[in-house]
């Protein structure tokens, strides 16, 4: 419900014209919903954490991506980040990921590449990439 005026207007409060985020909320079902699709795509296709050579988290929170390496057991090694240089790119952060891995050599062809991404209104989706 909205107040409206004489002449039919909307009338928003000036403090809920700026966007409002729980964080708290986001964070726990980032980390939720990221490891669950990375195992629902491993479980697809036949896959453990050890037949994937890298990871790749969408970089919006450092803190989340490593709940969920933490979670689901997955060796440092085998993660990248890049949210401390560039911060969260939106749907940017994997192939800059990608190809930063690429150019140092972290990511080779005919590796298996995990990606998993959280993301705005509650979206989430995972892949595996055959390098």
């Amino acid at each position: 419900f909205m107040p409206v005026d004489e002449e039919g207007r909307g009338l928003v409060d000036p403090q809920m014209m700026g966007a409002q985020m729980n964080g708290k909320l986001v964070f726990k079902n980032s980390v939720k919903r990221m490891s669950e699709a990375l195992m629902h795509v491993c479980l697809k296709q036949g896959l453990t954490r050890d037949d994937i050579d890298l990871f790749l988290f969408h970089q919006a929170n450092l803190r989340a991506n490593e709940w969920v390496q933490r979670l689901l057991d997955i060796p440092k090694e085998k993660v990248v980040h890049n949210i401390d240089r560039y911060a969260n790119t939106t749907a940017a952060t994997i192939p800059l990921l990608m190809a930063e891995a690429e150019r140092s050599g972290r990511l080779k062809r005919g590796m298996k590449v995990a990606c998993v991404a959280f993301g705005s209104g509650f979206t989430w989706g995972s892949a595996i990439i055959d390098w």
